[in-house]
């Protein structure tokens, strides 16, 4: 049975079992989760290209989401759930053995397309392994781990071994497992979309069919005659400030537009359509009619920046911020150097691709409140945002966060959180909101397009003299974080390097593009590839290699960076050049093509501006101590870092800890993950909260019973200087880590090996902190050579299957070597954060090699005429 053939048929099967029968059209995936309420398989695309919903029919992996009931008849399904005790106990094992699991929405799938694997070849090589997995994407992890765990898994099946008892001390530098490895893998823990409430409506925005066009009437009578249609808000529905933002003191964003306004992007809501079926939610938007008079949009800084161009918003020349950097006379200076290399380099937008679409449930708390179930990247800026837009104390938001499924920055600016919210405060029920695919990709901010030209000039020696540098970045229609990714794209632009005359222009521009937000990286990942491509060049000119002009000019401890930062004592560039000195050269004399890279990225929000980080430690009746911040962890594995501080102060074994989910009516504000910074900043908070309680269980005999229901507070602020600051060596940030990545090209030009060193400081969970570097390895490749996110007239024409997104079968051999500080920073016992850092240095990387391969100059990603992309 075929669908289209099958309306009113019906297919019987059995799900780990037991048998059922449903509808012949009807997806696995939603008799999976709505019918059954298995939950393990997630809706990740809804067009069988991410493999998140894989489940096994007869033994063998198959795309739920788009898999018709009527295909199944007299088969076997299995998901997670169904596994016998034996398999769960092996696979959560694995898992969390190898380091496999970060944000976890993918796991699930990858673990039933491991099964179908060993249960026919218990003795897999790798290339079966990566073959196994090939439709199953994982966007945090780079693959190593999960095929690490895979191997594990058939090596305990084949040998019929008993799971390994796991026991740990909980100290710094351990691979402890992560707290919630388990619950991930085995689809047990929740995301939102997980989450069911009686009576529940759900609610989807009808968004512009323009990216620039004035709405002149909203006629929702259609609409409203639905009989699951329960109401269409517009923005005259919203009972407080029409108008959100990231950035409080801007606040742009739109929660609506209203009639008689204009939209600024093609995602711009028009309506809000509630209705009491999921199912009906598109057919109930259609009815919505919306009258506009379509105009002009811009499309491009340059347009948007002319003479008599309209304004987006209110900002003179449509330019949303300016940063002009100096330190020195760069002209004169270039003008007197040996060597000078000028170049463009034009970087397009992309798409952070994580697992998880957004998804928020809010409903009714209280007389006069409302709870938000949420996946966001801060619950503070939800309850902050989504309260100014209702026009009610925050307070009265009680926000809990729910399991993330990646966020790399996509997550920091609301997408479906004020809708939910919107809602159920006027419905006074509780609603669902989730977007499709297609409608995230359609609407998060991106990683920012930004347009260059960088002039970097050296001695004979090879030691760098000046830079001077002009970036244009495509901010789209919103401010979200433009400001500050502009900063750092500004504060970096000049490398890790020990020179200190500068001239650096920046201008974040709005359009009518998608907006720009954070994207891991913010910001650098743009600036870097620029300064290290040019000093490839810059090495040609003055006949040394292209490691040899790193080495010459890394920064050294004391030294002064061109920020005019005193590098502090702990940082251990020169010794992560060192690491790969060899590694690179074998390369360079062997024959292989390669390609060098260097990076360095703050912890920390910094720039003058407040940065807080807090926890609280409480002794609960269970005799627990409970760990409780707002910093959320996306994937990145925050709650064992927590845990392993708190350990390493306290001398307590993991298991006395119990981290809590963000709750803003239980945890502390510890600000935004974001910026590399909740490994320092909550960390060192946490290592403070521990300190006080150690000294009340020193007092109680070590005796937790004793101090049962007593809490303990730690905060930690940054103090750091704005930019533009008059002094003569501001601190910019509290902490940078650094890295190191080589790249090597096998004879058909296809990236053989990725080679990583880094220096995030004194490292709390080596395979954790690994496996973020692999993911953040895997993606900077991506950048360079695969992703883009192509937009016409302002409309995107990406789909989750042509993002450019790397599998397994594709990934490099990676190699990730962390060099240890000689003198680590006395903060969070001198960890560092590694998130962002991941990703950075590895796009110039192999672009230093393609050059070193056929000298040609590539300033455009993705790079074309490569083994991945033709010209």
């Amino acid at each position: 049975m075929e669908q289209g053939q099958n309306k009113g048929k019906t297919a019987v099967f059995t799900v780990n079992g037991k048998q059922f029968r449903g509808g012949a059209d009807t997806k696995l995936l939603d008799f999976l989760r709505r019918e059954l309420r298995l939950t393990a398989a997630k809706n990740g695309c809804g067009s069988g290209a991410c493999g998140a919903c894989t489940a096994l029919a007869d033994g063998k992996p198959i795309r739920s989401c788009i898999t018709p009931l009527g295909r199944l008849e007299g088969k076997s399904v299995v998901t997670v759930e169904g596994l016998s005790q034996r398999e769960k106990e092996v696979y959560a094992f694995a898992f969390a053995e190898a380091g496999a699991v970060q944000c976890g929405f993918c796991i699930p799938g990858m673990v039933l397309s491991a099964k179908a694997l060993i249960d026919t070849n218990n003795n897999p090589g790798e290339e079966a392994v990566r073959k196994a997995i090939r439709p199953n994407i994982c966007r945090c992890t780079g693959y190593v781990k999960i095929m690490e765990a895979i191997r594990i898994a058939a090596r305990l099946f084949r040998e019929n071994a008993p799971v390994p008892a796991a026991t740990f001390s909980g100290l710094l530098g351990e691979n402890l497992h992560r707290v919630d490895s388990a619950a991930k893998t085995l689809g047990t823990g929740k995301y939102v979309d997980d989450l069911e409430f009686e009576g529940m409506l759900h609610a989807s925005a009808l968004r512009s069919a323009h990216p620039r066009a004035r709405i002149l009437k909203i006629d929702a009578s259609g609409a409203k005659a639905h009989p699951d249609c329960i109401a269409v808000l517009t923005a005259a529905d919203v009972p407080g400030n029409i108008k959100i933002g990231h950035l409080a003191f801007i606040s742009d964003y739109d929660v609506m537009i209203a009639e008689g306004g204009i939209t600024r992007f093609i995602s711009d809501a028009v309506a809000l359509v509630v209705c009491s079926r999921r199912e009906s939610l598109d057919e109930v938007k259609a009815l919505v009619k919306v009258d506009y008079e379509v105009l002009e949009p811009l499309t491009s800084p340059r347009a948007a920046m002319a003479e008599g161009a309209p304004l987006i918003h209110n900002k003179e020349r449509n330019i949303l911020s300016h940063e002009h950097l100096t330190r020195g006379n760069a002209d004169e200076v270039l003008a007197k150097s040996k060597y000078v290399v000028s170049r463009r380099y034009s970087l397009p937008f992309t798409e952070h691709a994580f697992m998880e679409p957004e998804c928020a449930i809010a409903m009714p708390e209280g007389e006069d409140g409302l709870a938000l179930y949420s996946a966001g990247q801060s619950v503070y800026d939800e309850q902050r945002e989504c309260s100014r837009m209702l026009g009610i104390e925050p307070e009265k938001l009680h926000v809990m966060g729910q399991l993330v499924g990646g966020g790399f920055g996509g997550k920091e600016d609301m997408s479906v959180q004020h809708h939910a919210c919107l809602a159920a405060w006027i419905l006074k029920k509780p609603v669902k909101a989730l977007l499709s695919r297609q409608e995230s990709i359609n609407l998060h901010p991106k990683r920012h397009a930004m347009e260059l030209e960088f002039t970097t000039g050296c001695d004979e020696n090879g030691r760098l003299t000046a830079m001077k540098a002009v970036l244009v970045s495509d901010t789209g229609a919103y401010a979200s974080l433009g400001s500050p990714v502009l900063q750092r794209a500004c504060t970096h632009a000049a490398g890790p390097y020990n020179y200190q005359v500068i001239d650096i222009d920046g201008k974040a521009v709005y359009t009518n593009n998608i907006p720009g937000g954070a994207f891991r990286g913010f910001g650098v990942c743009q600036s870097c590839f620029a300064t290290e491509s040019n000093l490839n060049l810059l090495a040609e000119m003055a006949g040394i290699s292209p490691w040899e002009i790193r080495y010459r000019n890394a920064i050294k401890p004391g030294q002064v960076l061109p920020n005019g930062q005193v590098a502090g004592g702990d940082v251990e560039l020169e010794a992560c050049l060192l690491a790969v000195k060899d590694i690179y050269e074998k390369a360079a004399t062997g024959g292989k093509h390669v390609g060098i890279a260097c990076a360095f990225k703050n912890s920390g929000i910094g720039v003058g501006l407040p940065d807080t980080g807090r926890c609280i430690l409480s002794v609960e009746d269970e005799g627990l101590v409970h760990i409780r911040t707002s910093a959320a962890c996306i994937g990145q594995g925050l709650a064992t870092v927590l845990v392993q501080i708190s350990c390493e102060t306290l001398g307590l074994p993991p298991g006395a800890f119990f981290v809590e989910p963000p709750d803003t009516k239980r945890t502390p504000n510890s600000g935004t993950t974001t910026a590399s910074r909740q490994t320092v900043f909550t960390g060192e908070a946490a290592r403070q909260a521990a300190l006080k309680l150690k000294e009340a269980l020193d007092r109680a005999g070590g005796d937790l019973a004793r101090i049962k229901g007593q809490e303990f507070y730690g905060e930690y602020s940054s103090v750091t200087d704005p930019m533009g600051s008059g002094k003569a060596n501001p601190v910019s940030h509290v902490a940078y880590g650094y890295a190191v990545v080589v790249a090597i090209l096998d004879a058909d030009g296809k990236v053989e090996k990725l080679t990583a060193v880094y220096d995030i400081g004194s490292v709390v969970n080596p395979k954790s902190a690994e496996g973020q570097v692999e993911g953040g390895l895997l993606m900077g490749m991506g950048y360079a050579l695969t992703e883009d996110f192509p937009l016409e007239g302002g409309c995107p024409r990406a789909k989750y299957g042509t993002l450019g997104l790397i599998r397994a079968t594709e990934a490099p051999q990676m190699e990730v070597i962390f060099v240890k500080p000689k003198n680590p920073s006395l903060l969070v016992y001198g960890a560092k954060g590694v998130g962002e850092l991941a990703t950075i240095p590895v796009t110039p990387a192999i672009a230093g090699a393609y050059y070193a391969k056929d000298k040609k100059f590539r300033g455009r990603l993705p790079m074309e005429d490569t083994f991945y992309k033709k010209g």
